[in-house]
């Protein structure tokens, strides 16, 4: 692939300028927060769809994910016009050098051209992620005004503004991991391989808030369906950032950073105050309605992290079966009595956040049983009926791994 071409570093300068790149990354560092305040806003969007109601499209979620796109448009924006316009023979300063390469030959030799402009690989993504975004915005206002105020996170609108979403943290990665790639310096490279793992985090929180409607505060997790989705949806990043990553246990580490994000909007968001402002109202409410408690993606993560650095990059068709199975059997063991407690009486607190509905959904019993529990002629589970879904569920994550490994192979070569 075109972007894994080691990038020539100019002789006039052979203390490694790919280590000098390392210290100066602010386009990098205004890409990822502007990727965290975009999964903000869309956990705290969706919290507002369900406790207030769509009200107008200058909602704060609203305006937040929008800043956070603008923000890490206007940063790739510039890095591509610097690194295209800047004075040519620079050494250091401000000489165009935004990622302070050494040199600008060497700078332009890790970039991509497209268009006659140049720029890192990260950050054409990012700015193609960033023109979806902005885009979305009048689409999903003309949705609404021509179809109604929906509650769906899966709309034409909401696909479109995802696919932006998912653009600017894949940028975010390449960028990330083209810095840590280039890098020899051991400080550096770790201090990237943490970067890296937090745009990982913040991708794996996006991807698992968006299959959220087939997990609903543990009623579907008696459900094969659930399985299905969720390992068809999160092996794919989490095997790549062990594949790519540098850290020790990188997947471990996006795991454990999507929980704490989402931890963190699940105990922060119900200390505000919200009413519901549209009919019909069946749930009065009087805070805000956190997101459902996170998957507890720490223990597969952590399985796949082992199970890639006990094998090295061997056998990818195998691993990739290996680490399917590994995802969800380890899933289905933790998940299975998550979804048993949170649907408890016992989990009726402010630590896991259950019975925090929307205020368009009626109360009733259904809300404390599984759905979707495959039942026999006498009402019981159906063991058959659950273990071909859940080996469907294997065959998905088998599939998901392998594009992972592919797509880790490529980040971990990843250069421009």
């Amino acid at each position: 692939m075109a972007t894994t071409a080691t990038p020539r570093v100019s002789t006039t300068h052979p203390a490694n300028s790919a280590d000098r790149a390392a210290s100066a990354t602010w386009p990098l560092y205004a890409v990822v927060f502007s990727s965290a305040c975009i999964v903000i806003g869309l956990i705290w969007d969706i919290s507002w769809h369900s406790t207030i109601g769509r009200d107008t499209f200058w909602t704060l979620p609203h305006l937040l994910e929008q800043l956070g796109a603008i923000v890490a448009g206007l940063s790739c924006g510039w890095l591509v016009l610097s690194t295209t316009f800047g004075g040519r023979g620079g050494k250091g300063g401000s000489s165009g050098n935004v990622l302070g390469a050494g040199d600008l030959e060497a700078q332009r030799a890790a970039s991509v051209r497209f268009w006659g402009f140049l720029g890192p690989l990260g950050a054409w993504v990012t700015i193609w992620g960033t023109i979806l975004m902005i885009t979305s915005a009048p689409f999903d206002n003309w949705w609404h005004n021509a179809y109604g105020l929906d509650v769906k996170i899966v709309s034409p609108p909401h696909m479109v503004l995802g696919l932006g979403m998912l653009g600017i943290q894949v940028g975010a990665l390449l960028l990330a991991v083209a810095l840590q790639n280039r890098t020899t310096d051991q400080t550096a490279m770790k201090r990237l391989g943490w970067v890296y793992a937090l745009a990982g985090g913040i991708i794996v929180a996006m991807v698992a808030t968006i299959i959220t409607e087939y997990s609903s505060r543990g009623n579907d997790m008696h459900n094969a369906l659930f399985y299905q989705v969720a390992g068809g949806a999160l092996p794919i990043f989490l095997v790549a950032f062990a594949r790519s990553g540098r850290l020790r246990f990188p997947a471990t580490t996006a795991a454990t950073l999507y929980m704490a994000l989402l931890l963190g909007m699940l105990w922060i968001l119900p200390l505000f105050p919200a009413q519901p402002l549209l009919a019909p109202i069946y749930n009065p409410l009087s805070h805000m309605v956190p997101p459902q408690f996170p998957l507890l993606l720490v223990i597969p993560a952590f399985a796949i992290d082992l199970l890639l650095q006990r094998a090295g990059r061997r056998h990818d068709w195998i691993m990739a079966v290996v680490l399917g199975l590994s995802f969800v059997g380890l899933l289905l063991a933790v998940q299975w009595f998550l979804g048993e407690f949170l649907v408890s009486p016992a989990s009726l607190n402010a630590v896991f956040g259950a019975e925090r509905w929307p205020y368009f959904v009626r109360p009733g019993a259904w809300q404390h049983e599984f759905w979707g529990v495959p039942e026999d002629a006498t009402g019981r589970l159906d063991v058959a009926a659950l273990g071909r879904g859940i080996g469907i569920a294997a065959l998905i994550a088998m599939a998901s791994a392998r594009i992972g490994l592919w797509f880790g192979n490529g980040m971990s070569r990843v250069m421009r």
